[in-house]
């Protein structure tokens, strides 16, 4: 449908943010509340003001389901985009929605790529190997994630990982405990020589604090 005359004006029964448009009493199109007050009953409208309405409704639409995939967690452009384009807008909509998004403050790929640093140094940390794979994958570039790693501890990492597990562990030898950090700590890719001072500095820590922790035969592990 093109150019019409605004017949009526209906707010939606299960959305009281959305409204119909109906043009020589047909249903034309939906808007949201926002734009659909800027119109009136009688108000003649030209095939590209028709356009311009809908075009502007599919931005609304997609920034409106870039905010709520944005509820869960941040999220990067990337992710926004490839989530975006599953709902199936079109690209020129995803662009313009991001854009929206970005100057109100809601896509920052730079203070995400912080948060998910800090939020998995805290509760799961890896390696920064790992981390940036991680950011990777999530579609941010180099700078970006060089900057979020920039002055990560891989060793404090590495130790605050292995205290997790080690905390949890009720290993029969010295071997065993050190085999089952080891293992651990490497699929969280830390590498070998971190992997090995961490492990080693935990068995001394527990060893000090329970003494009987291992038996007293356990064999001296190897080099």
């Amino acid at each position: 449908m093109g150019a019409g005359v605004i017949t009526a004006l209906e707010i939606h029964k299960r959305n009281k943010e959305r409204v119909s448009v109906y043009l020589d009493g047909e249903y034309a199109f939906s808007l949201s509340l926002i734009e659909a007050a800027r119109l009136r009953k009688g108000q003649a409208l030209t095939p590209d003001e028709v356009e311009r309405l809908r075009a502007a409704d599919r931005v609304d639409q997609a920034v409106d389901r870039a905010a709520h995939f944005l509820r869960f967690r941040p999220r990067s452009a990337a992710e926004i985009r490839r989530h975006l384009a599953e709902k199936q807008f079109a690209p020129e909509v995803i662009a313009a929605a991001l854009e929206r998004l970005t100057a109100l403050g809601y896509v920052d790929d730079a203070a995400f790529a912080r948060y998910w640093v800090e939020n998995r140094s805290e509760f799961k940390p890896v390696s920064p190997a790992a981390l940036r794979y991680e950011l990777r994958q999530k579609g941010l570039d180099d700078a970006t994630i060089a900057g979020a790693l920039d002055g990560l501890d891989a060793e404090a990492l590495a130790y605050r990982a292995g205290l997790g597990l080690a905390r949890r562990l009720r290993p029969q030898s010295r071997q065993e405990f050190r085999a089952r950090l080891t293992s651990f700590l490497q699929r969280r890719g830390f590498s070998y020589a971190i992997t090995r001072d961490v492990t080693q500095r935990l068995i001394e820590e527990f060893e000090a604090q329970e003494p009987s922790l291992f038996p007293s035969l356990d064999e001296p592990d190897e080099e």
